[in-house]
């Protein structure tokens, strides 16, 4: 009998190794308003998750954030009460990069609003992020401009590091870029890939340039949104509803940069003019303009609209014949 019970123990789940390469817990640095988005998707697939932030207060905020996206759905009947605390069952927060010990992946998603959130200081979490895992824990950052290669310049196991960028909203864009730098193993493309795959959504394959993708497009059409408001063309509504009409978009570009941020959208056009000194990446003077005012876009109340205190657009900030 003792012989036949130590035969069953060994098919117990307590002695079965995981495979190699099985991704079980994500590590996310950075837990503003997309981080907190990444979050919320990841758990939802069944990962436990570790937000980590600069201190308790940003912890705290980051989880109220997460619990009101999981309420809102609940509200529009999008799930219920019990798989709400499920997914929050499976997210924690800490302030200590020691937490991320037993990451498979980790992804940095630091806020562009942050003052000086360039190069230098991703490349000091990449670092400190690689003291605290496994030696095959792929790093990754959700940037949309900075050049992976040069976030991994100073880890020892560079070729850990892939980009991964995620696009608002992160639980609903059926896609994700999925950035290869100069030194990215296979081995870390493949993980990624296939934990994008685990998130029901589609890997777009890219090598690494400022902007990657989605960003450079998105940047050139709202540029060229404004040129066409300030020749005068056309006013706000009319060129996103055309755009909206006409060719299927969800928001139009002016409602598009609202929504992103329009201090974010100038990083994102000073970055990739920066690096390529085309004239269509450069910032528009409108845009320039709404932002010196502090108007950010939907976060601040006004923008290219100017919403009330639920969110619902009231009216517009710029008249095309105000500009001619």
């Amino acid at each position: 009998m003792a012989e036949i019970i130590a035969k069953l123990e060994d098919f117990t789940l307590s002695r079965q190794e995981q495979p190699k390469g099985t991704i079980q817990k994500v590590g996310i640095i950075g837990c503003g308003s997309m981080g907190q988005q990444i979050a919320k998707t990841i758990s939802q697939h069944g990962f436990d998750v570790v937000c980590l932030d600069v201190d308790d207060q940003h912890v705290a905020d980051a989880m109220a954030g997460i619990t009101t996206m999981l309420d809102d759905e609940i509200r529009q009947w999008g799930m219920t009460n019990s798989e709400k605390r499920l997914i929050l069952s499976r997210i924690s927060g800490s302030c200590n990069y020691a937490d991320l010990s037993g990451c498979d992946i980790v992804i940095e998603s630091v806020s562009s609003k942050v003052p000086g959130a360039g190069v230098e200081l991703r490349r000091n979490i990449f670092n400190k992020i690689e003291q605290f895992v496994g030696s095959d824990t792929v790093i990754s950052s959700n940037t949309a401009v900075l050049m992976i290669s040069d976030l991994a310049a100073g880890l020892k196991y560079p070729e850990r590091a892939v980009g991964l960028h995620f696009m608002a909203p992160a639980d609903k864009v059926k896609v994700l870029e999925v950035v290869r730098g100069a030194k990215t193993s296979e081995a870390a493309y493949d993980t990624i890939c296939r934990f994008t795959h685990m998130l029901e959504k589609k890997p777009i394959l890219l090598q690494e340039s400022p902007g990657n993708l989605t960003t450079r497009m998105i940047v050139i059409m709202i540029n060229e949104a404004c040129r066409m408001l300030m020749e005068g063309i056309a006013s706000i509504p009319d060129i996103d509803e055309t755009l909206k009409m006409n060719l299927g978009y969800t928001y139009g570009p002016f409602e598009l940069a609202d929504r992103i941020g329009l201090d974010k959208v100038v990083k994102w056009m000073e970055g990739i003019y920066n690096e390529f000194g085309e004239k269509a990446y450069k910032t528009s003077p409108v845009i320039k303009k709404l932002v010196r005012a502090n108007h950010f876009g939907k976060s601040t109340g006004q923008g290219f609209y100017k919403y009330d205190a639920n969110g619902k657009v009231v009216g517009f900030s710029v008249n095309c014949l105000e500009l001619k």
